[in-house]
């Protein structure tokens, strides 16, 4: 069990994840192709997933570099899943190769007492640089291969949870929100009692929460490790069967081309999208994605309205007909994917 000691700075200070974080997501994705678990869930995936790797040596490789690093259970390094920020996965990565010499040393020595070492961390008195950038990689060339193909429903399923649990903090405030992560945690004021699979207390000390929602993690939340890094609890989301409706998307690409018809999946997924937001979800240049959104706004397919400062962007009925003929599935809007602050199955294990 983790149980989790608040105050009442920290229960004024419980953040929710609006979007899928990508590390995570990919530390989760990395331990279920090594288990049987959510045979269902990811079934079609795993298939799907070693059919691809088979094909591509490059993300293969980087896959074997991974799992250097991620067993399906037991010490994962935290520097691996840097702070969540909402922002893309280079973002990550950036996070990642700047993880600084004493904190890799630390973690990896850490990592040494379950298990050796991979051959190809350097030494803690040699530079760091080189072990970091090849992880980066290795972590980027996964994430192509193993959730890219299916980020558009992970980020389905994330929404669809985030809004439940926006509902509930909205109608009843926080306390049922803590309590709406039952069955796998138990709200009991001033501690929220975690099913984890070693005991362990983590004090919050007025550094609050953030609540992570997550495709991969299977059955059991997991955490960060060290009791010092800013605290997350990433938990499991209601799973529905992943998979790829090849042909309609590729019908929808060829209609609209592989960029504008990603931002307009995106804008789809959102009832009011920024400009910047869009840019970022994708990792396109900002310029770029006005330039798409124009072009879709002038078919019809996606509005735009002032809100302040800023230019909010929504999908348009025609623009929902499309996506759904194209994918073979109903496109839906979920909640905006920022942070929401809150004033008011086994994942990978982080003992």
């Amino acid at each position: 069990m983790l149980r989790i000691h608040f105050d009442s700075r920290d229960l004024q200070n419980i953040r929710i994840a609006q979007q899928p974080d990508p590390l995570w997501e990919l530390m989760c994705a990395v331990c279920r192709l090594q288990t049987c678990q959510g045979l269902v869930e990811f079934g079609h995936w795993r298939r799907e997933t070693a059919q691809g790797l088979s094909r591509d040596r490059r993300a293969a490789q980087a896959l074997r570099v991974l799992r250097t690093v991620i067993p399906a259970s037991g010490y994962i390094p935290d520097f691996l899943t840097p702070a969540v920020t909402g922002e893309p996965l280079e973002a990550g990565l950036e996070r990642v190769r700047a993880t600084p010499r004493d904190r890799l040393t630390a973690e990896l020595t850490r990592f040494a007492d379950t298990r050796p070492v991979p051959g190809w961390i350097h030494g803690p008195h040699e530079a760091p640089g080189a072990s970091l950038k090849l992880v980066s990689g290795a972590l980027h060339a996964s994430f192509r291969a193993l959730l890219e193909p299916y980020w558009r429903q992970v980020r389905s399923a994330v929404g669809d949870d985030v809004a439940v649990r926006t509902r509930s903090l909205l109608d009843e405030g926080t306390a049922a929100l803590l309590g709406s992560l039952h069955p796998f945690a138990r709200w009991n004021a001033p501690y929220l009692d975690v099913d984890y699979p070693t005991h362990r207390e983590l004090r919050l000390d007025g550094r609050g929460l953030m609540l992570v929602p997550s495709y991969f993690c299977w059955r059991r939340p997991t955490a960060l490790a060290d009791p010092g890094l800013d605290p997350v609890l990433v938990y499991p989301v209601t799973k529905r069967p992943l998979d790829i409706a090849r042909t309609g998307e590729e019908r929808l690409e060829r209609l609209l081309g592989r960029t504008r018809s990603a931002v307009l999946a995106d804008v789809a997924d959102h009832p009011a999208r920024t400009t910047t937001e869009v840019a970022r979800a994708l990792e396109l240049a900002p310029a770029s994605a006005s330039y798409q959104i124009g072009v879709l706004r002038e078919a019809g397919l996606v509005v735009s309205r002032r809100d302040g400062k800023h230019v909010e962007h929504s999908a348009t009925p025609l623009a929902h007909g499309l996506l759904a003929a194209g994918t073979g599935t109903t496109s839906r809007t979920v909640t905006d994917r920022r942070f929401i602050p809150v004033g008011g199955g086994t994942g990978p294990r982080r003992y």
